[in-house]
């Protein structure tokens, strides 16, 4: 990529309304004045800028995050998150070098600011259609399934079986999958932290036991690097769009392009569990043709019977979403329990039986 002494020029002009660019180099090896721009320019690497700007002279930093795997740096976003936060943080630390502004590089190599900003925002198209979770709902209240019930559940189930043959040889951003799905804020600790510590149900010191068997099973599956493919990352009801008979489009993909097929099988076979529990106190009658199904499906066009062996933790996290004292402030205690006693069951066995899942409960 060429750091053009042009679009240095414009987006400089965009900050102090003029800007005659007279030297541009790496810190610390300042070459010659530029005429058409610096070749070789690198992500990562500091450049000095010399510029003119209502007649003053100016020297200014210009620099961008190494891109590399691990630590957290996976993703653009990461990249994008630190240096949004340093350019909000530097100015208020004393004797801190001063950060002047925020920006981003546009595909074709120009520059654009992001420092007024407070917040980003995203712009999508409308998509017509009803949550899924409305029809769990209809199940909930008549116990019936309908052929279109069944319909829903084989395309959902297909739906992750294709996306999920669509792997990704990167062993770092394995890694980070089942780090995150431990550690991060948004998943098992963070939902943790979410408890108070004054439940009935759940004490802080069995919330501790439980977080340890996440992280043994964290060096139990890390290695699995194999595994890591395409998903979707949120694949819950509230998440997914249908339309007439089995047509649906699905909403807000999270926490990354690639990570780990179990991720999105219990985020969706989670809520056949949790509405029946709701019901029956215990999977059965509907919900429970409709989660075998799903798996039956899944396992038939994956083959991928190692899911069994890695979606325990999984299960955890989704878990504690529908435990929550706080997402289900009304839920029923009997059904905290045996979610509870869920997690605990299925962290102690090393091959998850959905065929047998009241056995956890």
């Amino acid at each position: 990529m060429q750091l053009r002494v042009k679009a240095v020029e414009n987006y400089l002009k965009g900050l102090y309304g003029s800007a005659k660019v007279t030297k541009v180099g790496e810190l610390g090896a300042m070459p010659e004045e530029v005429k058409e721009g610096v070749k070789g320019f690198g992500y990562g690497k500091p450049y000095l800028i010399e510029f003119e700007a209502a007649g003053k002279a100016h020297s200014v930093v210009l620099s961008s995050m190494r891109i590399q795997k691990g630590f957290g740096h996976d993703h653009f976003s990461d990249r994008a998150q630190i240096l949004i936060w340093q350019n909000s943080v530097f100015n208020r630390l004393p004797k801190h070098v001063k950060s002047l502004d925020v920006g981003y590089f546009s595909h074709e190599g120009d520059l654009f600011s992001s420092g007024k900003a407070e917040e980003y925002f995203i712009l999508m198209e409308k998509i017509e259609g009803k949550e899924y979770f409305l029809d769990l709902e209809k199940i909930k209240t008549n116990g019936k399934l309908t052929s279109l019930d069944r319909d829903r559940t084989l395309a959902m189930s297909s739906y992750l079986a294709d996306i999920h043959t669509i792997k990704n040889d990167d062993p770092e951003l394995y890694f980070r999958k089942i780090r995150d799905l431990v550690g991060h804020g948004e998943c098992i600790m963070g939902l943790t932290d979410s408890y108070p510590g004054d439940l009935d149900f759940i004490k802080w010191s069995d919330l501790c036991e439980i977080e340890k068997k996440c992280i043994d099973w964290r060096y139990k599956i890390k290695s699995k690097t194999n595994r890591l493919c395409m998903t979707h990352g949120d694949f819950h009801p509230w998440n997914i769009m249908f339309r007439e008979e089995a047509d649906f489009t699905v909403l807000d993909r999270s926490r990354g392009e690639w990570g780990e097929a179990a991720d999105d099988v219990s985020s969706i076979t989670m809520n056949y569990l949790f509405y029946s529990l709701q019901k029956y106190g215990e999977l059965k009658g509907p919900f429970k043709e409709m989660y075998e199904l799903f798996f039956d499906n899944y396992l038939k066009r994956t083959g991928d019977k190692e899911l069994l062996q890695v979606i325990q933790p999984f299960y955890v996290f989704r878990s504690v979403v529908v435990a929550s004292p706080i997402w289900y402030p009304n839920l029923d205690p009997s059904v905290r329990t045996k979610i509870f006693n869920f997690i605990n069951n299925i962290l102690d066995s090393e091959e998850f039986d959905y065929k047998n899942v009241n056995s956890y409960f």
